[in-house]
């Protein structure tokens, strides 16, 4: 294994950015801070030339479709598109085909992701048998086979019993319970946003209510059993609200959000353009502002991309007929900087927490800062030039984004994976 020294870099750590070097042996950081970079010789020297150098991402949240799905995305294309985007670990979610309920088609996910070789993979595993919602999964023994956590994701536990059940089992091994938040009853049919523009556009909307209704119920659950519950892609200002007193009250609660949430309002949708239709569908003004304002004062832990790649043909169609998602992967840095750090809403100490040290702490994943003897899983990135999307350059296959022609800042040059570059942008 090559030994890397990266040279004349910003570092970023938890509560301050420090200028100096890092060098890389044996896939570990065996240096870090200023130090004689003549005397520590490396076989490939990057002059990062005042770039950051971040933790590696690690997102919580990623569809990369495959088995049953590979259209869309496989884990081959979806890993490449991870290193792209800055992410060293994803997490994929399990509404697959078929879903991942078993050791079975846990095994299968990890042997294709290390014939990838790409980031790291970490497979969720359904709270019920091919999320049907009325049969836990044997999530002890998806656990032991290599599950990271467990969601129903796509679709909501609608029992509130049986989700109870599924957090009190998950309780005996300290797994994670992801839940999807969406009362079915209420969204059912909907299309985009409940409000002024569901009415101009005559789409059939989802009301806020559809998230913050299951919301609630997984917070009253989780305080009631004294356990952990991880809410995904919120959305809606009450929902953020909900959250922070829950905290206050010392339930054990943690949240993402997702970029096109703090990004975009459902304005984006008026012309109906399918690339943004999302579920949860994309809010209005005041819940982006709200989500923001959870990000800043901490209510929201991390962010994740949802990573939902899709074929053109399922979403250039009639709207109603259009899947839901949008493909995340290769923006989230550039709008996560751009909207909160560029905009001065945080610090790009706290966007490293947001991307990459809360989610690895709220999987259990090992993930200090960057510090001597820790794993070199490391992003380099520029902050200072402007940069524009362009869908056509995805490696993912799914070019899905409302965010094509975005004018921002934050490009990843590097992605380095337990000492090995993975990526290059200019290579």
């Amino acid at each position: 294994m090559k030994s890397i020294l990266i040279k004349n870099c910003s570092i970023v750590l938890s509560d301050k950015i420090i200028l100096g070097n890092i060098l890389i042996k044996d896939g570990l950081i065996e240096n870090v801070g200023v130090f004689d970079v003549e005397k520590d010789k490396a076989d490939l020297v990057i002059d990062a030339c005042g770039h950051h150098v971040l933790n590696g991402f690690v997102d919580m949240h990623t569809h990369l479709r495959e088995p049953g799905y590979e259209y869309k995305e496989d884990i081959l294309s979806g890993t490449k598109a991870a290193l792209k985007g800055g992410y060293t670990t994803v997490c994929c979610m399990p509404n697959t085909n078929p879903f991942i309920d078993n050791h079975i088609v846990l095994s299968y996910i990890k042997e294709r992701a290390k014939a990838a070789n790409n980031c790291r993979v970490y497979p969720i595993g359904c709270i019920t048998k091919n999320q049907g919602g009325t049969e836990l999964c044997e999530m002890g023994l998806m656990q032991k086979a290599g599950a990271i956590a467990f969601s129903d994701d796509g679709k909501c536990v609608e029992s509130a019993n049986m989700m109870k059940l599924s957090m009190q089992y998950a309780k005996t091994f300290d797994a994670l319970i992801i839940s999807h938040c969406e009362d079915l009853s209420l969204s059912e049919d909907g299309q985009i946003n409940e409000g002024y523009n569901s009415s101009v556009c005559g789409l059939q909307g989802i009301p806020n209510a559809a998230e913050e209704i299951i919301v609630a119920r997984e917070i009253i659950l989780a305080k009631s059993l004294n356990t952990k519950v991880h809410l995904a892609h919120i959305s809606t200002k009450e929902s953020v609200e909900l959250i922070r007193r829950a905290k206050k009250d010392g339930v054990k609660v943690t949240c993402e959000t997702c970029p096109h949430y703090f990004s975009l309002t459902d304005d984006a949708v008026v012309n109906y353009d399918a690339n943004a239709k999302v579920n949860p569908p994309l809010r209005q003004k005041a819940d982006v502002d709200a989500i923001i304002k959870g990000i800043i004062d901490g209510t929201i832990d991390a962010i994740a991309t949802d990573h939902a790649p899709h074929s053109i043909n399922d979403k250039n169609v009639e709207f109603n007929s259009a899947a839901f998602g949008i493909s995340g992967l290769e923006t989230a840095f550039n709008l996560s900087y751009t909207n909160l750090v560029k905009a001065k809403h945080i610090t790009l100490e706290k966007l490293n927490a947001l991307l990459s040290l809360n989610p690895a702490k709220i999987l259990g994943l090992n993930v200090p800062e960057i510090s001597k003897g820790s794993v070199a899983d490391l992003t380099i990135v520029s902050v200072d030039k402007e940069n524009v999307v362009d869908v056509n350059g995805f490696i993912s296959k799914g070019k899905n984004s409302p965010f094509d022609g975005f004018k921002g800042f934050g490009d990843i040059l590097y992605t380095i994976v337990g000492g090995h570059i993975k990526y290059e942008k200019y290579n």
